[in-house]
């Protein structure tokens, strides 16, 4: 991931929960906070309602892959929470990269098309 870190403590955690926005589908939740920053923080959470440590780290691996080849077209200056659904088990990675650019689509953090301002390859756009 070019531009982005992982979320790895539980307080970075808790204030993309208290101070983020969150839009939820079929098989993930996603919260998004302005982190201020020039890169993206990504958290990945799997219950273990969702299964065991196979499933889990299967859907991790899946997410962050989707992330990572889309890093392009997120904005930057974020912390993303993804928090994975019990009804994404079993499901192919397409059908859990849907989920995500879905999700990216309503925070308005995911375009396709390169039509903001740019800065050395990061997208820059202030969350309201």
């Amino acid at each position: 991931m070019k531009y982005s870190e992982s979320l790895k403590k539980y307080s970075d955690f808790g204030l993309v929960y208290n101070e983020g926005k969150s839009f939820a589908n079929k098989y993930l939740v996603m919260y998004v906070r302005d982190n201020g920053l020039k890169k993206n923080k990504l958290g990945i959470s799997v219950s273990k309602k969702v299964g065991n440590s196979i499933v889990r780290h299967r859907l991790t691996r899946q997410i962050r892959e989707i992330y990572r080849l889309q890093e392009d077209n997120f904005i930057c200056g974020i912390d993303i929470v993804v928090i994975v659904r019990n009804s994404a088990k079993g499901k192919n990675y397409h059908e859990i990269q849907s989920a995500l650019l879905h999700l990216g689509n309503l925070h308005k953090i995911y375009t396709e098309v390169m039509d903001r301002e740019k800065d050395n390859d990061c997208i820059h756009q202030v969350l309201s």
